[in-house]
């Protein structure tokens, strides 16, 4: 069964105080890349997997889209989504995204932001995305990179001379991590690199973009709390597009 930790009333509370829930894109550190390998959104139809409070869903609307739909395992999500938007033209439902279903050629973009590694049928998940789209239509999504979740106790450690170092182990041994966040534990998919980008190119995709992201020189000057972020890649995102 696929885990709802964020229906968990302390978990949502502690979600609720972190910068990207505050603020939304604008508390995302990672949004400025992210937005360069989208597409211009004027009359598309698309769907965000994973969409939380709907900060995109309202975003890719502001800047034209037709219509969106959000989807989100977490009624708790859902529930703050509708609260916050005043649109017709964007639909929220609850769905599972081990078990999608979507009209063939629907959607011009479908785009999910750190939902992918909580998926454990991934394979399937990706097939289901590729016949949803419309001939041409991309796919963008970011994900923890495999870096940061190889290790089953993740965490920095620290030498003599006070450097922080990101270890890893395990690299190579895909499946189920639990990972103790805001307070609760959390189930994770470990999967490497190239898993992600041979399913992606298994199902049909071409990749157009692959990122490791980093922080900006500027972003560390002005926030230090993400100048750890520069020892490793804590995500990645990607864009790709339908072959047909």
């Amino acid at each position: 069964m696929t885990q709802n930790i964020y229906d968990h009333p302390e978990f949502f509370e502690g979600y609720a105080q972190l910068d990207r829930s505050v603020k939304g894109l604008k508390g995302a550190p990672e949004w400025p890349a992210i937005e360069r390998i989208l597409p211009d959104f004027k009359g598309l139809d698309i769907v965000d997997l994973g969409c939380g409070y709907g900060w995109f869903c309202r975003e890719a609307r502001a800047k034209g889209a037709k219509q969106l739909l959000g989807l989100d395992l977490s009624t708790k999500m859902l529930d703050k989504a509708r609260q916050m938007t005043q649109d017709a033209q964007i639909t929220y439902q609850i769905a599972n995204l081990e078990k999608l279903v979507f009209l063939e050629n629907q959607y011009d973009l479908v785009y999910s932001s750190l939902a992918l590694h909580y998926v454990e049928n991934l394979s399937g998940l990706l097939k289901t995305v590729y016949q949803a789209l419309k001939p041409k239509g991309y796919f963008v999504f970011s994900a923890e990179h495999p870096i940061y979740t190889a290790r089953k106790q993740q965490g920095w450690l620290i030498d003599k001379e006070g450097q922080k170092f990101w270890p890893v182990n395990q690299y190579q041994v895909e499946g189920k991590r639990v990972t103790n966040w805001l307070g609760a534990e959390v189930i994770k998919q470990h999967r490497t690199l190239g898993t992600y980008v041979n399913m992606l190119i298994q199902s049909g995709f071409i990749i157009k973009h692959l990122e490791e992201w980093g922080p900006s020189e500027q972003q560390v000057i002005q926030n230090s709390a993400l100048s750890e972020e520069i020892h490793r890649p804590m995500m990645f995102f990607l864009s790709a597009q339908k072959n047909t």
